[in-house]
């Protein structure tokens, strides 16, 4: 697969599409994948396997010249949204869409007590782990990252062309856990949630890498709002930051997990936007952000079908 995209890119660049491409290269690990901006004089570095779970599509927010993008199924929506918002020129992107088959989390196998992780190796549907301490195998299916468990689909939206085929992934149902949160009493509801933010270090990892977060100045890097300090104060604070980034991607959320997959503490902060996605839905109609180029979201749509604050909405039995 890395080798015929590699060639379709060279072919792409030698037709004068575009001089460099959006990709992933190794990182600190053999088994790890960062973003990068390749040219010809370093194409040779690009690598794509099934460790690179990171969303591209941020990357191309303020590009002024055309750039060749690898853009797996999950992250194709978040690419036409941040186009539908203005954010992405998409006449400056060449979307090269890249056949995917679920991303592995390695630390879903160190949780395995797979110690001493040296490589990573794969060979259908069997990892091969190198450690210090030897050889260990594991089921790729076992370790999969939690949003392609979840995956939407294998089909790309809005891009150019496409490489290979992908495989749906899903395993679990992406709304089983946000029921499970609606059907506990408000005060275990509560309880969890603050158990969970407590973890937070407020490192803006999640910030950082939400393709749905691209404002220039945000209002917690602002000195004038009284809530720029980056360690929360007090237990407030702590649930404050997050309930504000939910509430401003709502609607706008791709749920392509990259909050949770990013987050150094394990905190599932996907489920505050599933819980917002599953909302809309059941409020407004079925709806998936950026499913198509320039749609008008919900919350900013105003049709005369739309539930009214005022009328009671039944939900599941349970009056909500």
């Amino acid at each position: 697969m890395q080798g015929m995209i590699l060639d379709r890119v060279r072919a792409l660049m030698s037709e004068g599409v575009a001089t460099r491409v959006l990709g992933w290269e190794t990182g600190e690990f053999p088994y790890d994948r960062t973003p990068k901006f390749f040219n010809e004089s370093n194409l040779e570095n690009l690598k794509y396997d099934s460790f690179c779970g990171c969303n591209l599509s941020k990357y191309l927010v303020n590009e002024s010249e055309k750039v060749i993008a690898l853009v797996k199924p999950c992250d194709s929506y978040s690419l036409t949204q941040l186009c539908t918002e203005h954010r992405v020129k998409r006449e400056n992107v060449y979307a090269l869409g890249v056949a995917c088959r679920g991303k592995i989390d390695v630390n879903k196998i160190a949780a395995l007590g797979i110690k001493g992780i040296t490589d990573v190796e794969e060979d259908g549907d069997t990892l091969t782990v190198h450690t210090l301490y030897g050889d260990k195998q594991v089921a790729r299916k076992d370790v999969l990252l939690n949003k392609c468990m979840s995956c939407k689909g294998k089909e790309h939206k809005n891009v150019d062309e496409v490489i290979g085929e992908s495989e749906d992934t899903s395993s679990v149902e992406r709304f089983d856990m946000v029921a499970e949160l609606e059907a506990m009493t408000p005060d275990q509801r509560f309880a969890f949630w603050r158990n969970e933010l407590s973890k937070c270090i407020r490192c803006n990892a999640c910030r950082n890498v939400c393709p749905a977060c691209t404002c220039v100045k945000c209002v917690f890097d602002n000195p004038n709002t009284g809530v720029q300090n980056k360690a929360a104060a007090d237990d407030f604070e702590e649930n404050m930051f997050h309930i504000i980034r939910a509430f401003h991607v709502a609607g706008r959320c791709t749920d392509c997990g990259e909050c949770s997959r990013v987050c150094p503490q394990g905190i599932p902060l996907h489920l505050l936007n599933r819980k917002f996605i599953k909302d809309i839905d059941e409020l407004y109609g079925d709806y998936v952000a950026g499913d198509e180029a320039d749609q008008r979201h919900p919350l900013i749509n105003f049709t005369k079908t739309d539930c009214e604050p005022s009328i009671v909405h039944q939900r599941g039995g349970d009056k909500g």
